[in-house]
């Protein structure tokens, strides 16, 4: 079951992370007011939710939390930038 919510993270995050909102107290813990999570909502859920991981199972995000954080924040920038040089070969 775990592996599957993971999944489900991984192609849904926003769906993920909005569920994580309602359904949990998990955000409020790892974040000190809304406004991050709000923005990380926009512009990189995967990191926001691995950062909130991090803190809440960690308490920090050093080591391998770290290292956890750094490839959500990768695969984030690749699906924006990817979805950008798509855009520009489409309107070729």
């Amino acid at each position: 079951m775990p592996c599957f919510v993971i999944l489900i993270a991984l192609i849904f995050p926003r769906l993920a992370l909005f569920l994580v909102w309602i359904l949990s107290n998990y955000l409020g813990r790892a974040y000190q007011s809304v406004l991050w999570p709000v923005l990380g909502f926009l512009f990189m859920p995967l990191t926001t939710l691995a950062y909130a991981w991090a803190i809440n199972a960690y308490g920090s995000v050093n080591g391998f939390p770290f290292a956890v954080v750094l490839v959500a924040a990768l695969v984030d920038l690749g699906a924006i930038g990817g979805g950008e040089s798509h855009r520009r070969r489409r309107s070729r």
